[in-house]
């Protein structure tokens, strides 16, 4: 399996999200999934966010682009090759302002290409082209915004994601929410982290059993072949 990880994080080693990130990762390991990580830090090489050339030139029939419009695109696709690539998505990012980082927002819009992560069908509607891969969302929010909480309605990253890569093909994803940290007691953060580890611990024997089941249909289906 090919896991490609985003980080979106501006704190870097004292950030929840990329510590809960990389303990997904060796529970995926200790489960005994083979995979390898294609690895991007969004806050680093952060994605162009877009301009007008990136928009004239995204919407441009692919035969009639010019060379500058092509040279405008090739970061973008050289990331939707990328995504495209892998079988499973893991994006780890804390909660800025109710909603995503600016980092991870213009991956989105890097990544959201016509022709190339969505397609239109001849009836008109849209087809995504993530429709085969598992999709983690890890976040870290200050505040509590489950259920019940006073602040419930405002969480506005969790219904942004699921639609952006819901449009993208993306029906299920996966998302695990540590909550509250920035703005709760000691005994509440700790609490927080634990749950989330706990559901993390949960999604990577989900995924290993996945992998297994997978693999073990690929061996019945290359000895039928071969018989």
């Amino acid at each position: 399996m090919k896991i490609m990880h985003v980080d979106a994080s501006a704190k870097r080693e004292r950030s929840n999200s990329r510590a809960l990130a990389r303990y997904f990762l060796e529970r995926l390991r200790e489960e005994r999934v083979e995979f390898d990580v294609d690895y991007l830090d969004v806050t680093v090489d952060t994605p162009p966010h877009v301009n007008e050339a990136f928009a004239i030139a995204t919407y441009t029939a692919a035969q009639e682009r010019t060379a500058a419009m092509r040279a405008t695109l090739a970061a973008s696709d050289a990331l939707c090759a990328r995504l495209l690539a892998a079988d499973a998505l893991v994006f780890a990012m804390p909660m800025y302002n109710w909603s995503m980082p600016s980092v991870f927002k213009a991956f989105i819009d890097s990544v959201t290409r016509t022709g190339v992560t969505y397609l239109h069908a001849e009836d008109g509607h849209i087809v995504g082209q993530l429709g085969r891969h598992k999709v983690l969302f890890i976040t870290s929010r200050g505040a509590d915004l489950r259920a019940g909480s006073p602040y419930e309605s405002m969480d506005a990253l969790t219904p942004a994601l699921t639609a952006a890569f819901g449009f993208l093909g993306v029906a299920a994803p996966t998302f695990v929410d540590a909550q509250p940290l920035q703005f709760a007691n000691p005994e509440a953060r700790t609490a927080a982290l634990e749950r989330a580890r706990e559901e993390l611990a949960t999604v990577a024997a989900q995924w290993a059993q996945g992998e297994r089941v997978a693999n073990q249909q690929a061996e019945a289906l290359c000895q039928t072949v071969v018989e």
